[in-house]
């Protein structure tokens, strides 16, 4: 298992009432400072966007931190759809 401090984790945001997935919004380089930008996220986000059912979740991933979102949440939906293929 790789250490935590060192791996990449991907800060997903997702809609709790649809199901609909908002994609990746950052790909972070340890867990400590991909909870911290969770919580900041969390702390910015407006009560509105909170009450349409608009969260946030942390997955620990293999994408290179700093990469761009949109990129990040193409090879994300790649990686899922190909795990379920192979299921």
């Amino acid at each position: 298992m790789r250490d935590e401090s060192k791996g990449s984790f991907a800060v997903i945001r997702y809609n709790l009432r649809t199901y609909v997935s908002g994609g990746v919004v950052a790909i972070i380089k340890g867990k400590s400072n991909a909870e911290m930008t969770l919580k900041s996220l969390e702390g910015q986000q407006s009560s509105e966007d909170r009450h349409e059912g608009w969260r946030y979740f942390l997955e620990k991933t293999d994408l290179k931190a700093g990469m761009d979102p949109q990129e990040a949440t193409s090879l994300r939906q790649v990686n899922l759809e190909l795990r379920e293929f192979q299921a």
